[in-house]
């Protein structure tokens, strides 16, 4: 476990580690790029590479060791939902979060199918904050798969944020994470694409985080992302849901 810079949460936490690309969110993946870092630096966790998963037993009594409350990403280096992660270790990763109700754990997939057809058999404490990442229309059907999820608090990553997304649903989703791309390769995003989507939280009573405009700014003009920073209209957007009301 680590602490974290990514604005949304404080600490990460992996379980597991790879992963393989299924979408257009992954084409320039952070997790790959640090991957290949990690194992550069003899990190033993990392020494098969991106391509291949592999969990951590060792792992998993880490939480237990924070005993003030922590937000805390699941699997930032992988997809505790991916099809090589073995259902019985994904159970034993939901019974640490359920033991620790401590803390808020943050879990995030791109595998939304697989998240609908195992989510049954877990429990969901109200600890456990569920994500899908919806980066562009093609990958839209996420969002209804998750209003079937047993967890408490549904939320998106529209992360890296690729198109704009036109008029979504967003009954039973709860927060909505929005940023552009980072790194020599990103692509950017238009400024319309955020506002449509900030609009729409605010019409459906959606709390929204705008993370960061990444490698391009509001402006169009490619920079370090710090630079760019995460104004949006004016403001800075870091809503959280408020769980007493859901």
């Amino acid at each position: 476990m680590a602490n974290s810079s990514i604005e949304w949460t404080q600490m990460t936490w992996n379980p597991t580690t790879g992963c393989t690309k299924i979408s257009s969110g992954c084409k320039f993946c952070y997790a790959e790029t640090m991957t290949r870092r990690l194992k550069a630096m003899g990190q033993k966790k990392y020494d098969k590479g991106f391509n291949i998963v592999c969990i951590h037993p060792s792992t998993l009594s880490l939480p237990y060791q924070w005993k003030l409350p922590k937000h805390i990403f699941v699997d930032s280096m992988s997809d505790l939902f991916h099809k090589d992660v073995p259902f019985e270790f994904i159970q034993k990763v939901f019974f640490v979060m359920n033991d620790n109700p401590q803390h808020i754990f943050q879990v995030l997939t791109k595998r939304a199918d697989r998240l609908k057809e195992l989510h049954s058999q877990l429990r969901w404490t109200n600890n456990i904050w569920m994500g899908v990442s919806v980066e562009d229309k093609t990958v839209l059907h996420r969002i209804n798969l998750m209003r079937h999820i047993n967890a408490k608090i549904k939320f998106l990553s529209c992360e890296p944020l690729l198109e704009d997304l036109g008029i979504l649903n967003l009954t039973d989703i709860h927060w909505v994470i929005v940023g552009g791309e980072s790194g020599v390769r990103a692509r950017p995003m238009n400024p319309q694409w955020v506002i449509n989507i900030q609009r729409q939280c605010e019409e459906q009573n959606v709390a929204f985080f705008f993370k960061q405009w990444g490698t391009w700014g509001e402006d169009g003009v490619k920079r370090n992302k710090k630079e760019n920073g995460s104004t949006l209209l004016g403001k800075i957007w870091k809503e959280e849901p408020i769980i007493e009301q859901i």
